[in-house]
């Protein structure tokens, strides 16, 4: 066996530990789940790094004792978690605007900040690989990036005026993201309704199929009491009438995307903001997962701080997103902490399939390093919790001020080494899977 076979054989058995970690119980409840989920990781290196981020930080893990730009508080702010070129995308904020930003927040904890920055800085060297830009188009995308990152940073520490740093919506927006809102708007709940729900004897319930699963008594109590506890954790500016709290119907779906494989889920189909059936509501109450970044974050304050897997997803993510959707909440189901939120009529992910001018790529790239900031700089001692309590972007920003030239090459050295790492672990992956050795499956 020559060495790289040698090399190949212990990384494969090092993923593999990793996966038994991050995905074994859930694994072994529903196999199914995640042979969907592995076939859709072993299309391309990006989709597996998007859904092995329990393998990027087991990587990372000799960081959480230091690293360039991190200290006292750089290393416990508020991030993602999850941050790679695709968690973008719009949202209805609780103001009714329509919102271009970063989405997704079932990985966010707290920890390094540069770990978000990193995670999505090989997310673009997987992306521009894929899209057969050089090593030296590559690096320019990850400067402009930290450019842009740290120009947003700056701003936002030095009390510039909330005018000077908008946030990305229909006035603001240009490009690829103004193209995502502006496909957003075109989106009415009516679509999403009609394509969920059906009227039977004059009023909306839940349409059979669709990966829709009818519940028995038992659930379906068991569902409505965790709803009944959600509705504890709602601000009180959440629902517009009392009807709003009234159920029509309820049914049980199967998480068999990369991220939610084998998470059991339940819709909840909810009387609007008036008597008109087009206004209805559709929540979810998904099981909360364990956040990848937790396991190598050994601090008991931050562990102890949240009371469930469910309550630190809504915590992390009121924090890291301004004006969060109302309807965010948390309850438990079954001894397990749930998330839920609505089911938005206005979510658009950004499209990468048509991105392909470098100079598009880069303007698109720039613009994710601001939202990037901007989220971060949300997080702080005036986000309302406690955890965080000192001023994010000015402890970021005195930090990237001590070493202004070494911070866009932290990023770009990085950006490939961990490019090139996953690449080399996808073809791993994919040995081990289409060979019968992931256990379980």
């Amino acid at each position: 066996m020559s060495v790289t076979q040698l090399n190949d054989e212990h990384r494969g058995e090092e993923i593999l530990a990793v996966f038994d970690t991050a995905f074994g119980e859930l694994l072994a409840a529903d196999p199914a789940a995640f042979r969907v989920k592995f076939r859709k990781m072993a299309a391309s290196a990006f989709a597996f790094y998007r859904g092995t981020a329990a393998l990027f930080y087991h990587d990372l893990d000799a960081e959480k004792r230091g690293g360039p730009f991190l200290d006292d508080r750089t290393s416990r702010v508020w991030i993602h978690g999850d941050l790679h070129a695709e968690n973008f995308g719009t949202y209805m904020d609780s103001t009714g605007r329509l919102i271009f930003n970063v989405n997704d927040f079932d990985e966010a904890y707290v920890g390094p900040f540069t770990w978000d920055l990193k995670r999505f800085s090989a997310s673009i060297a997987l992306i521009g690989y894929a899209k057969a830009l050089g090593d030296d188009q590559i690096t320019e995308l990850v400067r402009v990036y930290a450019g842009a990152y740290r120009d947003r940073m700056r701003a936002l520490a030095t009390g510039a005026k909330s005018d000077e740093v908008p946030p990305f919506t229909l006035d603001t927006a240009e490009g690829p993201l103004l193209d995502a809102l502006r496909d957003a708007r075109s989106l009415t709940r009516f679509g999403l309704l009609d394509s969920m729900t059906e009227i039977r004897d004059f009023e909306r319930r839940f349409a059979p199929g669709g990966g829709s699963i009818e519940l028995d008594a038992a659930t379906r109590y068991k569902v409505l009491a965790a709803f009944d506890g959600y509705l504890e954790t709602l601000p009180e500016t959440s629902l517009a009438r009392p009807d709003s709290y009234r159920v029509k119907d309820v049914v049980g779906r199967r998480g068999i995307g990369i991220g939610s494989a084998g998470l059991p889920s339940y819709n909840i189909l909810l009387e609007g903001h008036s008597d008109a059936l087009e206004n209805d509501v559709v929540i979810y109450i998904k099981q909360a997962q364990t956040p990848a970044v937790s396991r190598h974050i050994t601090d008991p304050a931050i562990r102890d701080y949240f009371r469930h897997e469910g309550h630190r997803t809504v915590i992390s993510q009121r924090a890291l997103q301004q004006h969060a959707d109302p309807w965010l909440g948390w309850t438990e189901l079954g001894g397990a902490g749930q998330l839920v939120a609505e089911v938005s009529p206005y979510a658009v992910d950004l499209d990468w399939g048509d991105i392909d001018d470098p100079e598009e790529i880069a303007g698109v790239v720039a613009d994710l390093g601001r939202a990037t900031a901007t989220m971060h700089a949300a997080a702080d001692d005036t986000s309302g919790e406690s955890l965080v309590p000192f001023s994010t972007e000015r402890a970021i920003d005195a930090a990237i001020a001590a070493d202004e030239e070494g911070f866009a090459p932290l990023l770009v050295d990085f950006a490939h080494s961990y490019g090139a790492r996953a690449r080399a672990d996808h073809q791993i992956f994919v040995d081990l899977f289409r060979n019968g050795r992931i256990p379980g499956l």
